[in-house]
């Protein structure tokens, strides 16, 4: 390659992905000598970009953050995927995320070639984004969070509960979480000697203390499963088990994307074991299947039922 300033170019993409590379890759890849790639090296870092460069066997250059951002290099797939993804973001839960994605949208998109610009914007078309409904989280915690976790560091914060009351804690965090309304911190809480799954919109005044994190086992393989499974552990959760007069292959669609747990009981009946946080969404549930059932438990969902029964046979007029 022997356009000095594509060669740059190339050079700067190559750095940008977060790996040392040794001198000799560069060259290969690049197509050129090592002394050219040290050459090339030391324009860089005249142009303002902080490459930093190791010596030994495992030596290499990488690009280190400096006192501004470098304009970036994007593959066109890579542009693209951005520009979607600040589309999407303008209407999450980030407190002041939606003016920040709208601003640089449209940096981005003032420099995308016209043929970019015309895929970006026909997925925007195309799509329909519904608003994230929650609270809203402070970027700034989750960035502290974030760094904690890249760092291996401890965190001390301020918490509130569920019932407002407020605590300081530290912790050692492991993983963000989010569940499309909310953002959790899962973290081993230092003062409790146990894991604990934080609301991120909860948390205060977070700072990282440039203590290690001890090396822990994780809590579970899949932490996203874990936090769903605490959330239901801490709020009230009826388990409700019902027999259907359907084979479960015929029930399954109609239960959408969340079935619970279908169990064919080979007699063209099916027993349906499943949760819920109320009994009017077990209950809607179980009646727009459009089969017959019979519930086996809770006895609170029975009682309900037999409350919705006795309103629908009011409002249709079969008592008087």
């Amino acid at each position: 390659m022997t356009d000095t300033p594509a060669r740059l170019l190339g050079l700067l993409s190559l750095l940008q992905t977060p790996r040392e590379w040794p001198g000799s890759e560069l060259a290969d890849r690049l197509g050129v000598s090592p002394r050219t790639i040290r050459r090339d090296v030391d324009r860089l870092r005249e142009l303002g970009y902080p490459v930093e460069a190791s010596r030994g066997v495992a030596g290499g250059y990488r690009l280190v953050a400096g006192t501004a951002m470098p304009p970036l290099v994007l593959e066109d797939d890579e542009a693209v995927a951005i520009a979607v993804g600040l589309r999407t973001a303008a209407g999450q839960t980030v407190s002041g995320i939606e003016e920040a994605s709208v601003r640089a949208l449209a940096k981005l998109e003032q420099v995308l070639p016209a043929r970019l610009r015309r895929r970006v914007g026909t997925i925007g078309t195309a799509t329909v984004a519904v608003p994230a409904v929650g609270p809203a989280v402070d970027p700034a915690q989750l960035t502290v969070f974030a760094g904690a976790i890249t760092n291996r560091e401890t965190v001390r914060f301020r918490y509130r509960a569920n019932d407002g009351a407020e605590t300081r804690r530290r912790a050692e965090p492991l993983r963000l979480v989010a569940t499309g309304r909310r953002w959790y911190l899962v973290a081993y809480d230092l003062d409790r000697a146990d894991w604990r799954v934080f609301r991120a919109d909860r948390v205060r005044d977070a700072q990282a203390t440039g203590g290690r994190a001890v090396s822990r086992k994780p809590p579970a393989t899949d932490l996203a499963a874990y936090v769903v499974e605490r959330l239901y552990d801490l709020v009230p959760t009826y388990r409700a088990v019902a027999v259907l007069t359907e084979p479960a292959a015929q029930v399954a669609p109609r239960l959408g994307a969340a079935p619970g747990e279908l169990t064919d009981l080979g007699d063209g009946r099916c027993r349906w074991r499943s949760h819920g946080d109320t009994l009017d969404w077990l209950a809607f549930r179980l009646l727009g299947l459009g089969c017959a059932f019979t519930v086996e438990e809770p006895p609170e969902l029975v009682a309900h039922l037999r409350v919705l029964a006795d309103r629908a046979a009011a409002a249709s007029g079969a008592r008087r």
